[in-house]
């Protein structure tokens, strides 16, 4: 297709890479004089109806992008080859090599360019998971990325291309999951067709390993799903926790976004206080489960110690005296003679208040209920459903049917409620969860629904809030 002219304008200088059903061309605009990069897809042997759908999303995305570090879209239209029909995706061309390139070539990076590369990467996914609706790279990887003008001491320009693969919110409303990416590259949950902000943060995790080991992520062994690469590297161990941080497999255990990220290879100290914030806390009964598509929290009853048993009983006998307070009087009275009835008055007064004493007892610190009954809550793309587990049967509370969960609640402690704006969802007496639980519990549910949430204090002393804001689980 040498020196062919595309739209009478656009004149082809040299195929620039091809794979299935798709070539990418450098040509020259004839009214600019610039270079430029031009995309087909071409409907051939090769060609699968989900090309089209990708290679019209990422001319859809990269025309509402607008960043020094990315392609910009320059034009869109027909092409007929003698291969067949297709269609033509422009942009600007940037002249510089891709990271596999400089791999390959025999460059190294040292640790200082590995975070400056970092940086600059962040920053740019920063940008993307910024934009209204979220943009997803899904296929963050060294051919990807290309770099440029290195000098002295600079890594030198940072670019990201190729969005052949970009996903965004609205792209995934009411349509089928494509899933793509780049095996070694990708997360556990982009094989299931979930994608989140911390999915682009896996995969540049991993392009950053590659640079630091040398070696493709798919070649180095692993660990329960976690890349192995620590003993084959020689840098500060801030920065390999870092690394092991950002390609944890279990999104409730990555880091959530890009500033996070970026706050914590710039901070250590703040990145160790962040990681022990998201492991469980010592000695507590929680358990979580977490597939890429629902997260599951199961928060089982309270356990029954010695004092908490004599309590009960304490409080069940009183509660006893007040229920059978009644047929003692009148048992009293009809056996007795008149002068008893003083008795009678004196046993109420004191059964009263103890009785009362006793409802107290039962009642206080969320209730017996709370030491026969767990509560199960379910995270998924649709709602967020509470299910009390009693030992004889389940109660499910009314979900919040709401995708957006913009401006609803949690509040957790003796008790437990969902509200949003103008409705209340009362799910009462879960067990009692500490400060630390409660903390833990946040960050778990944020790193899964890739939303800031906030723990504050609630209307009452001895309660917590997470309160969710803006939260998008799609």
């Amino acid at each position: 297709m040498t020196s062919k002219i595309l739209k009478e304008r656009y004149v082809i200088q040299k195929q620039l890479s091809k794979n299935a059903g798709r070539r990418t061309l450098l040509a020259r605009d004839l009214h600019t004089q610039e270079l430029v990069a031009i995309k087909l897809l071409i409907f051939g042997e090769d060609f699968h109806w989900d090309h089209l759908k990708l290679f019209e999303r990422e001319s859809q995305t990269l025309q509402l992008l607008s960043h020094p570090a990315i392609p910009r879209y320059l034009d869109y239209f027909d092409v007929d080859t003698p291969t067949g029909k297709g269609f033509a995706l422009v942009q600007s061309y940037i002249p510089a090599k891709s990271l596999e390139e400089w791999l390959k070539s025999g460059r190294t990076f040292s640790e200082a360019e590995i975070k400056q590369l970092a940086k600059a990467l962040l920053e740019i996914l920063r940008y993307l998971h910024g934009q209204q609706p979220q943009v997803i790279h899904r296929d963050i990887k060294p051919s990807n990325i290309l770099l440029a003008n290195r000098s002295g001491n600079s890594v030198g320009d940072v670019y990201l291309v190729d969005f052949g693969s970009v996903q965004t919110l609205a792209a995934r409303k009411g349509s089928t999951i494509t899933v793509v990416g780049t095996y070694g590259y990708m997360p556990p949950e982009q094989f299931g067709g979930r994608n989140v902000p911390a999915s682009d943060i896996y995969s540049l995790g991993a392009t950053l390993i590659y640079l630091a080991t040398g070696r493709h992520p798919a070649e180095l062994s692993q660990g329960n799903l976690q890349i192995q690469f620590e003993s084959i590297v020689n840098l500060n161990p801030d920065l390999i926790d870092w690394l092991k941080w950002m390609t944890q497999p279990s999104l409730n255990r990555r880091l959530a976004s890009a500033g996070e990220a970026l706050k914590a290879l710039e901070n250590p100290r703040q990145q160790t206080d962040m990681s022990a914030i998201r492991q469980k806390p010592f000695g507590s009964r929680i358990e979580l489960k977490e597939d890429g598509e629902n997260l599951e929290i199961l928060i089982p009853p309270t356990r029954l110690t010695f004092w908490s048993a004599f309590w009960i009983l304490i409080g069940t006998l009183f509660c006893l005296g007040l229920v059978l307070l009644p047929f003692i009087s009148i048992i009293l009275l009809i056996k007795t003679r008149l002068k008893s009835i003083i008795f009678v008055m004196l046993f109420s007064f004191l059964t009263v208040p103890f009785g009362g004493l006793g409802f107290a007892i039962l009642c206080g610190g969320g209730g017996i209920a709370t030491y026969f009954r767990a509560t199960k809550i379910n995270i998924d793309r649709n709602q967020i459903s509470v299910t009390h587990l009693w030992p004889w049967y389940k109660c499910q509370v009314a979900p919040i049917m709401n995708k957006n969960f913009s401006n609803w609640s949690m509040y957790i402690r003796h008790s437990m409620a969902i509200s949003r704006q103008d409705k209340y969802y009362e799910t009462m007496g879960i067990s009692q969860l500490t400060p630390p639980e409660i903390e833990w519990l946040a960050n778990e549910i944020s790193a899964f629904s890739g939303g800031q949430i906030t723990v504050v204090s609630a209307d009452t002393a001895d309660s917590a809030v997470m309160r969710y804001n803006k939260i998008s689980l799609l």
